[in-house]
C-alpha cells in the first residue's frame, strides 16, 4: 500500500513595508531599509503587515501629540490595528542623539528600538516591573541573535 506525504503546514509570511520620511542629517543616516526589515522581521509574529516609517521631529512631535498627548517628538512609536497588523514609527533625529548620548551605533540602537516596538504590537508592555523585565529580555535574546549586545547593559 503506498504512502501519501502529510502535507507541509506553511508559515504565513509577513510583509514589511518601510517609508522615509526624512533624508540624512548631520547625525548620519538611518539604516538601508533591508536592514530594519531585518529587524522587524526578527520580532515579528508570523503573518503581520508591518509598516516602518522613519521620521523627522516635527511628525513624531505631530503622532506624539496626537496619539499620547505629549508635546514632544520620542524614539519610538507603535500603532496596532489588530493582531496582524500594524505601524511602527521610528523618529530618527531622537533616536540618533540617543544613540551618540548611549555611546551605542546608531545601527545597534535603531535595532533595539524596532524590535522593542514590533514587541509592542505583539502586546508586550513595561508598565509593570514584571513585565518590563519580560520584554526586556525578549528584546536581549533578538538582538543577540540579530548579533547585537545587550542594550541594557551600561558601559
Amino acid at each position: 500500500m503506498p504512502t501519501t506525504k502529510t502535507p507541509r503546514k506553511r508559515r504565513p509570511r509577513s510583509k514589511v513595508v518601510v517609508q522615509r520620511a526624512v533624508g540624512a542629517d548631520a547625525a548620519g543616516a538611518a539604516p538601508p531599509a533591508a536592514l530594519l526589515r531585518k529587524y522587524a522581521l526578527a520580532a515579528i509574529a508570523p503573518g503581520t503587515q508591518l509598516t516602518l516609517r522613519v521620521v523627522g521631529t516635527a511628525e513624531g512631535r505631530l503622532l506624539n501629540g496626537s496619539f499620547r498627548k505629549r508635546n514632544y517628538a520620542t524614539n519610538v512609536l507603535s500603532f496596532s490595528y489588530d493582531r496582524r497588523h500594524g505601524d511602527v514609527v521610528l523618529c530618527h533625529p531622537v533616536i540618533a542623539k540617543e544613540a551618540r548620548q548611549q555611546g551605542k551605533s546608531l545601527r545597534a540602537h535603531y535595532a533595539h528600538l524596532t524590535v522593542h516596538g514590533v514587541l509592542h504590537l505583539r502586546g508586550h508592555d513595561h508598565l509593570r516591573k514584571s513585565d518590563a523585565a519580560r520584554m526586556e529580555r525578549m528584546e536581549i535574546l533578538i538582538l543577540r541573535h540579530l548579533g547585537f549586545a545587550d542594550p541594557y547593559t551600561v558601559k
